[in-house]
């Protein structure tokens, strides 16, 4: 599922890539990352699924879905795979975004139980493992229609006209 960012993000990203082309000479890029790359991706969650997200307190879930599963949202912009650490508390969903910057869109690349994602994953580990993205789209092909969440409305189409020049 592919669709055009949220226009509160797509302002954010849209002022972000003014502020790179600015300074297309410098070689900067300006990437946004880390914990805001991670929190778009719960704000899209909340917006698009009803996630109800909780406090951050490092288990592992990021809030609720209306039919009360846990859920754990995972989000990149740099085309790479989601990572995860050992925590003692363990979702029973996860969603993972691909944010794509440049256009302003973002792809829903697993929707499905957590665990089936982690089978991807040796254990025990270490620190902190990162799934690719042949095999988070693998673990997203087992998962069953009836195990996903599904939107509280469609998302806009990433080929939403204004999608990607005027937020």
């Amino acid at each position: 599922m592919k669709f055009a960012l949220p226009l509160v993000i797509r302002e954010l990203i849209v002022a972000r890539n003014k502020i790179r082309d600015h300074y297309a000479n410098s070689e900067l890029s300006f990437t946004l990352d880390g914990n805001l790359v991670g929190d778009l991706g719960e704000a899209i969650a909340a917006d698009i699924f009803g996630i109800k997200l909780v406090a951050r307190n490092g288990t592992g879930i990021d809030g609720h879905a209306p039919d009360g599963r846990s859920v754990q949202v995972k989000a990149s912009a740099t085309k790479r795979g989601p990572a995860f650490r050992m925590v003692d508390t363990r979702a029973e969903h996860l969603l993972f975004f691909h944010l794509d910057m440049d256009a302003c869109t973002a792809e829903l690349l697993f929707n499905g139980p957590e665990q089936l994602a982690l089978s991807a994953l040796k254990v025990p580990w270490q620190g902190q493992r990162m799934i690719s993205v042949p095999q988070i789209r693998a673990a997203n092909a087992q998962v069953r229609e009836e195990e996903r969440l599904m939107p509280l409305a469609p998302p806009l189409p990433s080929s939403f006209e204004n999608a990607l020049k005027h937020p």
